[in-house]
């Protein structure tokens, strides 16, 4: 989620809360906050309540920037994640770093996103942005495009089929991990 303060202001004025996690080596990489969609909450209440856990500031969602999907592997498990985008306008609160997950948050400048935000799907998200509040500023809120529909989440986001053995090693039954057994 991209979470603004300034969004109508000038851009110069224009700043995005942003979290910071240490990786296995020790270095600081910036990322958008995100996290799980749970039971009976929608993908924008979730922007709403993951931001206000990991940064500490209430926003309000605008408008959809994107998904990202990846893997990533825990207590040896593969884990597929989707992580749906907002552009969002600060509302109040104070940036914290309470979120045992999040080392340190920070307001960087909108002209720094790009060389500051770690993973390149995020930095396209915030290209998407930088039109989308072009549109704000120079039509207002109708000119943004309309939120796509979101349904409750019905039941717990689970692991992958693959969970059972290492990610270095091919899945039963596929030839290289890639396909089924000819």
């Amino acid at each position: 989620m991209l979470v603004i303060d300034g969004i109508d202001g000038p851009r110069e004025d224009q700043v995005a809360a942003l979290i910071g996690r240490i990786d296995r080596r020790g270095r600081m990489l910036w990322s958008l906050p995100k996290g799980h969609i749970e039971v009976g909450e929608t993908a924008e209440q979730t922007a709403i309540r993951e931001v206000a856990e990991e940064t500490g500031v209430q926003g309000s969602v605008l408008a959809a920037l994107g998904s990202i999907d990846y893997w990533f592997v825990t207590d040896g498990r593969r884990v597929h994640k989707t992580v749906h985008h907002y552009l969002m306008r600060f509302a109040s609160g104070e940036l914290c770093d309470d979120d045992v997950e999040v080392a340190e948050v920070a307001w960087v400048p909108i002209g720094e996103l790009e060389s500051r935000l770690a993973y390149a799907d995020e930095r396209r998200l915030a290209q998407v942005a930088d039109e989308l509040i072009d549109k704000l500023q120079t039509g207002g809120p109708a000119a943004l495009p309309p939120l796509p529909a979101s349904t409750p989440r019905r039941r717990p986001q689970t692991h992958s089929h693959t969970r059972n053995h290492r990610v270095d090693e091919p899945a039963p039954g596929r030839k290289n991990g890639r396909g089924p057994v000819p």
